[in-house]
């Protein structure tokens, strides 16, 4: 079972650079899941991979971000 995207109906939240950050963290946690179940051999679980990548993938990918600035 994998957490599925919640659906926004709002354009200005769904469009908002917060929320579309917020997809691609949770995008990146997904495919940590899959590679770690692949590992073990079975699913692992969100929370399990959520905190294991939080805690050896997340400050790097940050680093890593170049988020583009909304034009006002």
């Amino acid at each position: 079972m994998t957490p599925e995207t919640p659906e926004v109906q709002d354009p200005l939240l769904r469009n908002s650079s917060l929320y579309q950050e917020f997809l691609a963290e949770r995008e990146e946690i997904l495919k940590h899941k899959w590679i770690k179940s692949e590992e073990a051999g079975q699913d692992i679980g969100f929370e399990a991979a959520l905190v294991d990548w939080m805690l050896h993938h997340r400050s790097e990918w940050k680093a890593g971000r170049v988020v583009p600035i909304a034009s006002v």
